[in-house]
């Protein structure tokens, strides 16, 4: 064989190998910066950039797609431990002329974190509000959406700011107290009993707990590596003693049935997504919300757990469409009668 083509193998060789032995170690060693690329990744591919808004001396890190235009601005509120990141499972359903807006939670991911912070519902619902008022999002009414702690969110804003929404999604939301107690809140229950409150199922802290909570939130039964699920619980252990602090704040007289307590004054148009398999907050809750808010819709999804937007994205993004299609189609009829 030619010396130059010898070479040339050996250096196309060379050249692939460091990519893909970079990615061997990450795997086995930082599995944790290998799950952030991985987001980042999927951000770009998405089209969706990252940006931060500050009121005052607090500061709201955000990623959005999109500007705004005839339809609704829609923002999300993802859930307790998440990140706006969680809802990119649903971006990749969704038209990518609409004007998308995915926030971190108040203390989550590049949001602000104090001490000194509200993390009451209502607290977080005003937070939210000064978001909505940095980047003039309300300067025409948006479609709010928000799952479990962030659906009680959405829920309380709705009640709290109607001018700012013309409709509004729950995606199994926290907030609404049962009759039925889900696996979750007996666990909890057990843990009180046993003076292990401190042993919350939704604040993993080993590959073990990790994988429990997994099946604890998903009815699907995602198949994960060892080292995926250390990755996992490596992002998460520095924030652990906050996730343990804002739990106990939501779980609070003040916060445990805000959504209950505000569902009555909910006027927009509300769509009420829900899996029927759902262990850590009781499908039962779906009928709550029919029953007490005007012009609600309820989907309840079979063979889905807790984690509807990661089981269901493509079907969560459906349903959202087809709501903002018919309430758009019934505001032509009557701008039309």
């Amino acid at each position: 064989m030619d010396l130059d083509v010898l070479n040339m193998f050996v250096i196309a060789g060379g050249t692939l190998a460091i990519p893909i032995l970079a990615f061997v170690a990450s795997f086995l060693l930082w599995p944790s910066a290998l799950i952030r690329i991985y987001y980042w990744y999927w951000r770009r591919a998405l089209g969706m950039q990252v940006r931060y808004a500050n009121y005052d001396d607090y500061q709201f890190c955000y990623s959005y797609r999109g500007r705004p235009g005839y339809r609704p601005s829609i923002l999300m509120l993802h859930g307790f431990s998440a990140h706006k990141d969680m809802w990119l499972s649903i971006v990749k359903f969704l038209p990518k002329n609409l004007h998308l807006v995915c926030v971190d939670m108040p203390g989550h991911e590049g949001t602000t974190r104090s001490a000194l912070d509200d993390y009451s519902i209502s607290g977080q619902a005003k937070r939210i509000h000064q978001f909505v008022e940095c980047i003039k999002l309300n300067r025409k009414p948006f479609h709010l959406v928000g799952t479990s702690m962030g659906g009680n969110v959405a829920g309380v804003y709705a009640a709290q700011y109607p001018e700012d929404i013309c409709s509004l999604t729950l995606i199994c939301p926290a907030g609404l107290p049962s009759t039925t107690d889900s696996k979750f809140i007996k666990q909890l229950r057990e843990l009180q009993e046993s003076e292990h409150i401190d042993r919350i199922p939704l604040i993993p802290s080993t590959p073990e707990e990790m994988a429990d909570m997994l099946k604890l939130c998903s009815y699907v039964r995602f198949k994960v590596p060892q080292q995926i699920l250390q990755g996992l619980v490596d992002v998460r252990i520095p924030h652990n003693d906050f996730y343990r602090k804002l739990f106990l704040e939501i779980a609070d007289e003040k916060s445990r049935h805000s959504l209950h307590e505000n569902m009555s004054k909910i006027k927009a148009p509300t769509q009420v997504i829900w899996g029927k398999q759902d262990q850590v907050l009781d499908v039962s809750g779906a009928s709550v919300l029919a029953s007490a808010i005007p012009d609600c819709h309820m989907y309840i999804l079979e063979n889905c757990g807790h984690s509807v937007v990661v089981e269901r994205p493509r079907k969560t993004a459906n349903l959202i469409l087809e709501f903002l299609a018919l309430l758009h189609s019934m505001d032509n009829n009557k701008k039309q009668a």
